[in-house]
C-alpha cells in the first residue's frame, strides 16, 4: 500500500469523522476514498485544514503532541487585543484543566483574506474584530477558543491555516488534495 496524505478544507458544520451527527455533516459528503482516517480533530464550528492518511504511523506522528507537530490558527475575536493579551498568549495561559504551553500569537494586519463564512459570525457595530495568529504545540479539547476567552477576546472564527509544513494554500473550502 502506498502511503497517501490528504489535505482537506474543512468547512463550517462538517465533522472531523466520516459519518454526520445531528445538525453536522460527515466527511463523507466530500471525501470517498476508503482506507484513509483523520490525523487529528477540527471541531465542527471551526474551520481550514484537515489532514487524512492510510499510513498509521504517518497519523501517529501528525496527531500526537509528543511529535510537536506545530499548529496555525488564524482567529477573528471578539475586540482589539493588548500587547498585555498577546504576551499572556505567548506565556501561557492558564486554563481550567491546567496551563498551556507558551504560543506564539501576533495581530494579522491586514486581516487575511478568507472565503466568506455560512453562516456568517455574528458582529456587533460597537465592538470591532481582529484577527490573530496563534500557533501552539498543543490540541486539547476547543484549547484555542479556550485560550482567547481566557485573555478577553471570545473567539468569533477560527480557521486552521497550516500543520506543521502542510498548509491550506490552494485549496477552496470543502476540496481535497493528495
Amino acid at each position: 500500500m502506498t502511503p497517501r496524505l490528504i489535505r482537506f478544507n474543512k468547512p463550517y458544520g462538517v465533522l472531523s469523522q466520516f459519518t454526520p451527527e445531528g445538525k453536522w455533516q460527515g466527511l463523507k459528503d466530500y471525501i470517498d476514498l476508503p482506507g484513509v482516517y483523520v490525523a487529528g480533530r477540527l471541531d465542527a464550528d471551526s474551520e481550514g485544514l484537515l489532514l487524512l492518511t492510510n499510513d498509521g504511523k504517518q497519523q501517529a506522528r501528525i496527531a500526537d503532541p509528543r511529535f510537536k507537530m506545530e499548529k496555525t490558527y488564524w482567529v477573528q475575536v471578539e475586540g482589539i487585543p493588548s500587547a498585555t493579551a498577546l504576551a499572556a498568549l505567548r506565556s501561557g495561559v492558564v486554563l481550567n484543566d491546567g496551563p498551556t504551553l507558551p504560543a506564539r500569537a501576533r495581530l494579522l494586519e491586514p486581516a487575511p483574506a478568507v472565503w466568506d463564512r455560512t453562516p456568517p459570525i455574528r458582529e456587533r457595530k460597537a465592538i470591532p474584530t481582529t484577527w490573530i495568529e496563534l500557533i501552539i504545540r498543543e490540541g486539547r479539547n476547543r484549547q484555542v477558543r479556550r485560550m482567547t476567552a481566557a485573555v478577553g477576546h471570545p473567539t468569533l472564527r477560527l480557521i486552521r491555516a497550516a500543520i506543521g509544513p502542510y498548509t491550506l494554500e490552494g485549496l477552496a473550502p470543502g476540496t481535497w488534495e493528495g
